[in-house]
């Protein structure tokens, strides 16, 4: 069995000197699940730098990846973030091998989160005590799994020993998603990329910086930065008003998931909407349905991008900016947006909205 070389720890793959687009299924609960697939051919066919495949309710990653590769030809994929509290190293790494053997090639990469309260002890009843060395030690197995070697690891979060992959392991970065202190530290240690998701411009800027700050004091290069962003083609030639309006109502479903999770909560407080996360908090807890009735338009406007492409340009530019936050030669190929089309009756598997963003790119 040919032996993969190990991925060093802030050397990933030589990138192109440009920031990156790539694209994020956002796995709406609104739509088909099979609507994601069409969503994957769309990004495959308009060139896009690379595809994250992440799993919710409906799809299991893996499952949907191997899918993923029968209807594109060419553009890498992501699985994750995986929520490492739940995937061990293991189950993840065997699931990455997998996918990339019968990818034939093409760059099957990890990412790795620590997942949500609801999603680890309400779904799965697992333990999300200490989620940052969770992350950690996850990362640090995964780093021996993709190097070709056993695990052997007690940690006090993970425990692995003996495995090692029969299938060649995926030659790849590995991805942190990170938003707290502590995460960020486990990021700045451990990955050769991070991501922010569902952040305003401003706050991927602070943790950009944040995170370079951590990386400098153990004397590490800031890991590359990749910002998710829900973006919709709203304005323009054909774009009626309602298009605008289901987008919003999409995203808007999305948000209210986040008002009460740490982190997420004081974000928005800083934005101006405290009052919105104070009742996301309240005892007893409202119902999702409560809290997308009491999310108000101007905070779901300041974690997307909606708009006519002069607006989506200037959202994208403002993402790209704070992904180089904290690097300071401000190589471009160090940041990365990836786009959650907005999928609804209006723009089905976002393709007018990827449409839009491959003339921005083709235009640059």
């Amino acid at each position: 069995m040919r032996t993969a070389p190990p991925v060093i720890a802030g050397t990933p793959p030589q990138r192109p000197h440009r920031a990156a687009i790539s694209v994020a299924l956002g796995l709406w609960d609104d739509r088909p699940p099979e609507e994601a697939l069409e969503t994957a051919r769309l990004a495959d066919t308009l060139g896009f730098d690379g595809l994250w495949v992440g799993e919710r309710e409906t799809w299991d990653a893996s499952v949907l990846a191997t899918a993923i590769l029968y209807c594109t030809r060419r553009i890498p994929l992501t699985l994750g973030p995986l929520p490492s509290a739940v995937r061990d190293p293991v189950l993840i790494a065997r699931a990455a091998a997998s996918v990339a053997h019968l990818a034939k090639g093409r760059e099957v990469s990890i990412a790795i989160g620590a997942g949500s309260p609801a999603m680890v002890s309400q779904w799965h009843g697992r333990d999300h005590r200490r989620p940052a060395v969770t992350l950690r030690e996850s990362a640090q197995a995964l780093r021996q799994l993709l190097a070709g070697k056993r695990t052997d690891l007690s940690g006090e979060m993970i425990h692995t020993h003996g495995y090692r992959l029969m299938l060649d392991p995926p030659v790849c970065p590995l991805t942190i998603a990170a938003f707290g202190p502590r995460a960020l530290r486990s990021a700045a240690a451990e990955a050769d990329r991070v991501v922010f998701a569902l952040v305003t411009a401003q706050t991927a800027a602070e943790l950009a910086e944040q995170l370079a700050s951590e990386a400098a004091a153990i004397h590490r290069s800031r890991p590359r930065v990749a910002v998710w962003v829900p973006v919709a083609a709203t304005a323009g030639p054909g774009v009626g008003r309602q298009q605008k309006q289901a987008a919003v109502e999409q995203v808007r479903g999305l948000v209210a998931r986040y008002l009460a999770a740490p982190g997420y909560g004081e974000m928005f407080t800083r934005a101006g909407f405290g009052d919105v996360v104070d009742y996301a908090r309240s005892d007893p807890r409202p119902r999702l349905r409560e809290l997308i009735e009491a999310t108000p338009t101007a905070l779901v406007e300041q974690i997307a991008i909606f708009g006519d492409r002069d607006e989506i340009r200037e959202g994208l530019r403002s993402y790209m900016a704070a992904a180089l936050q904290g690097v300071a030669e401000q190589d471009a190929s160090h940041a990365e947006v990836a786009v959650l089309p907005c999928s609804t009756s209006y723009d089905p598997a976002g393709e007018h909205t990827l449409e839009v963003l491959r003339a921005l790119r083709t235009a640059e």
